[in-house]
């Protein structure tokens, strides 16, 4: 779980129990006895990559120190029905009331790293990134961004804070391109910032427009039309970063990366992400 802070973490296992338990675990309190101890299997019914597995040790050491966690597949591996990720041995109203936090986290992780792992594979030995977008699900981020990554694919921005990205509201609202990307220049030297600037163009006439008055990172081509995106692609010439986006499908994304774009943005990888079917079954 590299690069995923710490303190972020703990916020989400602590209120993710907090949802689920609440004052109690009735039905395990009633049925199992305060000393019993369980062993349980993580069982792929599946296939794809897998995601969240030291997440999930994590989980159960934070609600009862005292587990046995034995791994059978690391995160980012390829798995397939029938496969055992892990074994877990603790105490049975623990593994019980915890079950559901790890499954839920777990499905929902290993379905972006498989769908990522689909999309980096599609473009295989391109010269081009595909990015993930903030089409995440609230207060996930951190952790479906770093289910991007085991999957292959990149992140872009974490947020509204670490990348600027002038989009076509921005630019309707401002009164054009050239006014958004002055009062950019103007905002990041009155607060001293060097973001990086992406501006959105919709067309060749907006593409013109931004080259003309220059001072960004990236041109995001919106929607573009293959032949269209490829003549954009060669009117910037490397002399801004290039990126496709809009529409992006497991289809088409090879098509658009062989036009020769740098970067390729899909909000696919977490908004239309499924899960990877697992179950934690008690091993009697």
């Amino acid at each position: 779980m590299k690069n995923i802070d710490k303190k972020y973490l703990k916020w989400f296992v602590e209120n993710s129990m907090k949802e689920d338990v609440g004052e109690g675990d009735h039905t395990s309190n009633a049925c199992i006895s305060a000393d019993s101890v369980s062993k349980a299997k993580l069982l792929v019914k599946d296939h794809g990559v897998i995601a969240g597995i030291d997440l999930s040790k994590m989980i159960f050491e934070y609600m009862n120190e005292d587990i046995n966690f034995e791994t059978y597949k690391q995160d980012g591996d390829v798995v397939n029905y029938g496969d055992i990720a892990f074994n877990i041995e603790c105490n049975s109203r623990t593994l019980l009331k915890t079950e559901r936090l790890v499954l839920n986290t777990m499905q929902r992780l290993s379905g972006i790293a498989t769908i990522s792992s689909e999309f980096a594979h599609e473009v295989e030995g391109l010269p081009v990134k595909i990015l993930d977008t903030r089409k995440t699900t609230p207060l996930l981020r951190p952790l479906e961004k770093w289910a991007v990554r085991i999957g292959g694919c990149f992140n872009y921005r974490d947020g509204l804070y670490d990348w600027i990205m002038i989009k076509d509201n921005h630019v309707d609202a401002s009164g054009g391109i050239a006014n958004a990307i002055n009062k950019v220049h103007k905002y990041q030297k009155d607060n001293k910032l060097n973001l990086g600037i992406t501006v959105e163009v919709r067309n060749l006439v907006e593409l013109n427009e931004v080259l003309d008055t220059g001072g960004i990172t990236r041109i995001m081509l919106d929607n573009f039309e293959l032949p269209i995106l490829k003549e954009a692609v060669c009117t910037i010439d490397k002399r801004y970063e290039s990126e496709a986006s809009g529409g992006i499908t497991l289809q088409t994304v090879r098509k658009i990366a062989e036009t020769g774009v740098d970067f390729i943005s899909s909000g696919a990888l977490t908004h239309s992400a499924g899960i990877l079917d697992l179950s934690l079954k008690i091993i009697k």
